[in-house]
This record gives C-alpha cells, sequence and structure tokens, in this order.
C-alpha cells in the first residue's frame, strides 16, 4: 500500500514525475509541482489523451490554437486531448501542487 501525499520532499529543484501504475493500455502518474512552469518556448505534444486532477494546490495551464487558459484548484480536473499543445504557466511557489495524470488511448 502507498499514499499519493507521502514521499514528497520539502525541496523540490525540478518537477517530480513518479508512474504509479502502467500498463500497455494506461499510465497513471503523480506529478508534484512547486513554482515549476513549463518554458516559454515548449509545449506537451502528446500521443495519448491525458485526464489531470489537481488533489492539492493549484496550477494554470495554457494551450495553442487560442484556447483560453485554465487555472484549476485542489479537486479541479479536465481531459487534455491527444496532440493538444499545452504547457504549465504556473504553479504554486510555496506549497506543493500534487497531480494526478492518467495517460491513455480513447481508440
Amino acid at each position: 500500500m502507498n499514499n499519493i501525499y507521502q514521499k514528497i520532499p520539502s525541496e523540490i529543484p525540478d518537477e517530480i514525475f513518479d508512474t504509479l501504475l502502467q500498463t500497455d493500455q494506461i499510465r497513471i502518474e503523480r506529478i508534484v509541482s512547486k513554482g515549476h512552469t513549463t518554458p516559454t518556448d515548449q509545449w506537451y505534444d502528446q500521443d495519448t489523451d491525458e485526464w489531470v486532477l489537481v488533489i492539492r494546490g493549484a496550477a494554470q495551464l495554457e494551450f495553442d490554437q487560442n484556447k483560453p487558459p485554465e487555472t484549476l484548484q485542489k479537486g479541479d480536473f479536465m481531459l487534455i486531448p491527444a496532440h493538444q499543445k499545452h504547457r504549465v504557466v504556473w504553479t504554486l511557489p510555496d506549497t506543493p501542487t500534487i497531480w494526478l495524470a492518467i495517460h491513455f488511448s480513447a481508440e
């Protein structure tokens, strides 16, 4: 048994990506951010759909194609379709933001 809130260091120089479960069809990961952002010249462009849930903290995601940014607070979740380019604009600088991300193929 594990706990999603455990094993979070006090200092987080780089975002933490922990794979919690992976099969051929799905990958579930915990992401821990603390003031981390995606560099302004980079975008995530994933081959799979990604369902994300903020379980602690807050963050803002930006999308290409003139889609408005989305601010996610604790409890907020959304589906990011495959190849929807996105980036993290901000996460809380003083408190870890904990995400649950589920990557899967809708096909």
